[in-house]
């Protein structure tokens, strides 16, 4: 639609650039003055929300990468050492790892309103199907970023999926072993990983300006399915659809940073706080959410090979849609059957979500084959069928006449259906990651909870007494410097009481100038040295069992809160399942083992832990460790304070996100007000 332009510049020199390379005029013709169907709802505000969220990640994936280190030894180190010791590194990952999300969220609303329009059909098909090879390109780039952190659910993650390509008859085990680099996943494959998660973004940028060309060619469809006829039917696309854009765009920010500063964790899996182990497989290996509707599919045909087949085909289908649906009428909001099945398939994709999520056994098996056969009848039984016996009511003749036709109704239908399959994802999510068979720890209520938490400072300090006088015998902090102990937002020691802290710990150095090790005292910039030479030191002292480093435990465990409580998190901005298990495990421990219940010899009954057999000992008594400032000396008081101790060595800069994004948030409001009325201002006159 939109043609040449006849955009003259005013300036001599910009006048001489037009002449040799006439850019401003392809600006001018395709963002200014293109014609836009003036009956354009909000659910199209959703390619701008896509375009902006393709910027924000590959340009926090470009400063990430400047920071990442792509070596299996090193890559989950390197991560957290960006979260830690990079300026504002913690703000730039949040934004890249809850982006990935934010962007798949959109990407979903956007195919499902051009599924209920009818945005594939003639002329559109092109557009269309570019549009799915963007949604691959998506699905392939979001899944190789999720290996880089290389945490345990990274790990497996890789090795599920990759192995699937194994299927593929004569070639399959030669495509595994050259996407894993050698016999298993390891090191080449993080680095083909890192390369390929790098540059696919790229190649994204470029199908989405092949995109958006093929959306100049053909035109914007609008919620009637009317092509425009006249001047009266389009607006001029700036400024009447960018201050649109830019108000829906403002909106979504709002959601954007809810996830960013107060809940950074609450699409992610404790897993991946768990450094990469081989030897050690999750209860539960789940994709990210974004691709539970086809790990359904994949794991509800018995066979392997078939299961990889309908799992690609799932999508594959949605190009030949534009051929599947032959009905002339475009909008389903004239087809009373087709949007009733709409709505079916809707409900279909959501429950295969939350089957991709369940164990793959017993009713979920049985209720994902039927689903699977539900999603691909819609597209080769009921499309096809509609097409021929379905009939439309009428259609208006031109955009101005149904200008005035209200679509609430339809904006209400949807959002009720994007808010139950949130809850419902999440949900799921949520019960994967619950301990079978275990006692729920109890809530406590913490300092540093909700939007102005804080930590506070003197359990702060306590917390570092127990963990000194108790926990550093066995468990290390490998996280933590002890020049953070005087950072903003710690404990609130001086430089000077920080470093006479670690002058009390001797560290390994060297080598000197004959050649060998030594030990001297600890400075401010050494880090808590741990106390096993080795894992298998750590083995050997401790029965075989291995104690984890305490610097991530409070983000590294977690547990299942259920329906409706994982709704109600979102809203209350409730993350504290991690401290709530590690206070209660500390607690949990029972001198008598339950009727019933046997644990092997050499381990000790603990009524939260997962399976309730531990090989720590019950490491607090009452009166164990003296405190200066009169608090309470009970096993609750030191679980409580050691637990706040360890939550801040997990997240030190939490203080600093919280109160950052209170400013955000109130800048969000102020310019979505603004941009709200200058579209109703700009708006006014084109009604």
């Amino acid at each position: 639609m939109s043609g040449p332009s006849d955009y003259q510049p005013s300036n001599p020199a910009l006048q001489w650039i037009e002449r040799r390379l006439p850019i401003i005029g392809l600006v001018h013709s395709s963002f200014v003055v293109y014609p836009t169907p003036r009956n354009l709802n909000y659910w199209w505000t959703f390619g701008a929300i896509l375009s902006f969220m393709l910027g924000m990640q590959i340009l926090t994936g470009v400063v990430l990468a400047m920071h990442y280190t792509p070596h299996a030894d090193l890559a989950f180190k390197s991560v957290e050492l960006i979260v830690r010791d990079v300026n504002y590194g913690w703000l730039l990952r949040n934004m890249h790892a809850c982006g990935a999300s934010m962007f798949f969220f959109a990407v979903y609303v956007h195919m499902l309103r051009g599924l209920y329009y009818g945005s594939y059909k003639e002329p559109r098909e092109v557009l269309w199907i570019l549009g799915v090879i963007i949604y691959l390109l998506m699905m392939a780039t979001g899944f190789m970023g999720y290996v880089l952190p290389w945490g345990q659910m990274s790990f497996w993650g890789a090795t599920v999926i990759t192995n699937l390509f194994s299927a593929i008859p004569y070639v399959g085990e030669s495509i595994v072993t050259l996407l894993w680099g050698g016999y298993s996943v390891g090191n080449p494959t993080l680095n083909r990983f890192f390369s390929l998660h790098y540059l696919l973004p790229f190649l994204i940028a470029g199908v989405v300006v092949l995109h958006v060309w093929a959306l100049h060619v053909a035109g914007q469809n609008n919620p009637d399915g009317v092509e425009p006829k006249t001047e009266k039917d389009t607006v001029p696309f700036t400024p009447h659809a960018t201050i649109k854009d830019g108000f829906g765009v403002a909106c979504f920010l709002l959601l954007y940073a809810w996830f960013i500063f107060y809940m950074p964790n609450y699409l992610g899996d404790a897993d991946n706080y768990i450094p990469a182990n081989p030897g050690v497989t999750p209860p539960h290996i789940v994709p990210e959410w974004y691709y539970l509707p086809f790990y359904a599919i994949l794991r509800s045909i018995p066979n392997k090979l078939a299961g990889v087949i309908g799992m690609f085909s799932a999508i594959v289908i949605l190009c030949f849609l534009p051929w599947l649906d032959a009905a002339k009428t475009r909008s389903s909001k004239y087809r009373p059957l087709a949007k009733q099945f709409f709505w079916i398939f809707v409900a279909v994709c959501i429950l295969l979500g939350y089957l991709g999520a369940q164990p793959p056994e017993g009713i979920y098996v049985i209720a994902g084959r039927v689903l699977t056969v539900c999603y691909f009848a819609y597209f080769l039984i009921v499309l096809p069928l509609l097409s021929r016996i379905e009939t439309p009511r009428p259609v208006p003749n031109s955009i101005s006449e149904a200008i005035l036709a209200k679509g609430g109704k339809a904006v209400a239908s949807v959002a009720i259906a994007l808010a139950a399959a949130g809850a419902l994802f999440l949900g799921s999510l949520q019960d994967a990651r619950a301990s079978e068979g275990n006692d729920r720890p109890p809530g406590n209520k913490w300092s540093f909870s909700g939007p102005f938490g804080k930590y506070d400072r003197g359990a702060l300090q306590r917390g570092l007494k127990v963990y000194k006088e108790v926990c550093s015998s066995c468990h290390g902090l490998s996280y933590i410097a002890f020049r953070n102990l005087a950072e903003a937002g710690g404990p609130g020691y001086s430089v000077a009481q920080a470093a006479a802290f670690a002058s009390e710990y001797k560290v390994k150095d060297g080598p000197n100038d004959a050649g060998d090790m030594f030990e001297r005292p600890g400075r401010p910039a050494d880090y808590f040295p741990s106390p096993f030479p080795n894992e298998q030191a750590a083995r050997a002292a401790n029965g075989g069992a291995a104690p984890p480093d305490l610097s991530l435990i409070t983000k590294a465990r977690s547990y299942g809160r259920g329906f409706p409580w994982f709704i109600f998190d979102f809203f209350t901005q409730y993350q504290e399942q991690g401290p709530d298990y590690v206070a209660a495990v500390l607690q949990g421990f029972e001198d008598k083992v339950p009727e019933g219940v046997t644990i092997p010899e050499g381990s000790y009954y603990n009524k939260y832990f997962p399976g309730h057999a531990i090989k720590m000992p019950k490491p607090l008594s009452d009166g164990q460790v003296t405190y200066d400032d009169g608090s309470p000396t009970t096993v609750a008081q030191y679980s409580k304070d050691v637990t706040t101790f360890l939550m801040w060595t997990a997240e030190p800069h939490m203080e600093a996100r919280k109160r950052l994004g209170f400013q955000v948030f109130v800048f969000l409001i102020i310019f979505a007000g603004l941009m709200y009325f200058t579209k109703k201002k700009v708006w006014a006159d084109s009604h």
